[in-house]
């Protein structure tokens, strides 16, 4: 880290610096903004004291940060095309960081403002969305080109099935707490139990669960959140310091021999079958044919890329051998190879097994570009942690007291935070992206119609518009600003 900003020009560091402290100011909002979810029962319920669950809250998200690795990261940056991702550094590209990252911050702080609990992922997923689409448009484009469909069809799926399993599956969680001890002091307010016997906390096994709950959840929420700052911090690193962060300069020598094999092997594949192929892509010239200087992501340079890979890698061990210009250009390569064999495996003339082998040679292609510093992981995991412990009343008492007709009672907590962390957790280890918000807001919710309490039609239409309204409104936000900065700084 400390040799970032060694041989910049002062203009070219300060915008580094800007976007840097631009991608840190995000994560430290989201984390007063969502992990107010993660400690909102805990602290209603008097399971904790506010003060030692946002410093426990912090710590563990901090831990889901440095723990959590990097699958959710790239299925951010990935949304946006791979042809923005080679300029993120120039002109455009680098007008579509601030532009996002602006967009998300400006929603977040006013959401958080008025209490409503809004998703930070699809805020940030709205943000990306809306400068593709504009980039695309502005180079008249079919507005469409400007994302990966693929990519944000799968990310909208699963942030909006997680609410819809939270709010079953922590509705059912509280039926069977009801009906295993349906007399148990678990099922009172703190107010309730604080009338039968003066005492303001839960029971003792129940504020364990309580604790240890909202603890798994804030870790969770690092695992998952912590990463879209990563990938974030990754994609302004890559853009405007590529000759140091365009390629894991930590990379051993097995694993560069590891993606230059990938690279040789798809080569076959293509040559082998470049008839059948040639239908779906084009496949035109062969590996001798000289690879143009200046070069897109197009399918008829994939044979002239792999072997001017090949070349520039061979008999390497380490990346420092090479260049930052070739270092550059094996990126860009890299990523080229990658889109073309992700379009190849989703052709209905190649059999399960092709696909398969495909998706297997594309994970050892990505071996050394999808990854990150530890100094990345641990400024996004400071930056998350610290903004957990600011901010956090205007949320918990929407969680606690807003969503339904009644108070949270202490199994409900504990039925929404289980439910919460567990969603949160599987979806980090399955690299999706999910909303810490909605996750919770909506067990919360399923609790309250599990419990008979109802709930609170404004509030619950207060979430609803925010998550009705988030998407559409980052991505004209963040749209409008790229495209602003592009014409006044064109």
């Amino acid at each position: 880290m400390l040799d970032l900003f060694s041989g910049m020009a002062l203009w070219p560091a300060l915008m580094l610096a800007l976007a840097l402290f631009f991608v840190l100011a995000y994560e430290f909002i989201n984390g007063f903004h969502d992990t107010a979810n993660a400690v909102a029962t805990v602290i209603y319920t008097k399971a904790m004291p506010a003060h030692l669950a946002v410093i426990g809250s912090g710590i563990f998200n901090f831990l889901g940060v440095i723990l959590g690795g990097l699958g959710v990261a790239y299925a951010i940056v990935h949304l946006l095309p791979v042809d923005l991702l080679l300029n993120v550094g120039v002109g455009h590209g680098l007008y579509m960081v601030y532009a996002l990252l602006a967009a998300a911050i400006i929603w977040n702080l006013g959401t958080w403002y008025f209490g409503i609990p809004a998703s930070s992922s699809h805020t940030l997923i709205g943000s990306i969305m809306g400068v593709g689409i504009a980039n695309a448009m502005m180079n008249n484009q079919y507005w469409l080109s400007g994302i990966n469909v693929k990519k944000a069809i799968d990310i909208m799926l699963s942030l909006l099935i997680s609410p819809t399993i939270g709010l079953v599956m922590a509705g059912l969680m509280l039926l069977a707490l009801k009906k295993w001890r349906p007399t148990s002091r678990m099922h009172m307010t703190p107010e309730e139990r604080k009338q039968l016997d003066g005492k303001k906390h839960p029971p003792f096994w129940t504020r364990t669960t309580l604790i240890a709950s909202a603890m798994g959840m804030s870790f969770a929420h690092g695992s998952n959140d912590g990463q879209k700052g990563i990938g974030l911090l990754m994609l302004v690193l890559i853009g405007l310091a590529p000759a140091k962060y365009a390629l894991d300069m930590e990379s051993s020598a097995y694993q560069i021999e590891r993606t230059v094999d990938a690279a040789q092997h798809m080569g076959e594949f293509y040559t082998k079958n470049r008839e059948r192929l040639n239908g779906s892509l084009d496949l035109k010239y062969n590996a001798d044919h000289p690879l143009p200087a200046l070069f897109k992501c197009e399918s008829s340079t994939t044979l002239p890329a792999i072997a001017t890979l090949t070349s520039t890698l061979n008999n390497v061990q380490s990346y420092s051998q090479i260049n930052g210009e070739q270092r550059r250009v094996v990126r860009r390569i890299l990523l080229c190879l990658d889109d073309t064999a992700k379009k190849a495996s989703k052709l209905d003339i190649l059999n399960k097994q092709e696909k398969s082998d495909l998706d297997k040679l594309r994970k050892d292609l990505n071996v050394t570009t999808e990854y990150a510093p530890q100094w990345v992981i641990i400024a996004v995991a400071l930056a998350l942690g610290l903004g957990t412990m600011v901010g956090w009343k205007r949320i918990v008492l929407t969680v606690g007291e807003k969503i339904g007709n009644k108070g949270m009672t202490y199994a409900q907590g504990n039925a929404a935070q289980i439910t919460a962390a567990s969603a949160i957790g599987i979806a980090s280890w399955t690299g999706m992206p999910v909303s810490t918000t909605h996750i919770l807001s909506s067990a919360v919710a399923g609790t309250m119609v599990a419990n008979k309490s109802g709930l609170q039609g404004g509030t619950v239409k207060s979430i609803l518009m925010a998550w009705v309204l988030t998407l559409p409104v980052t991505m004209l936000l963040s749209g409008g600003l790229f495209w602003a900065a592009s014409v006044l700084f064109a």
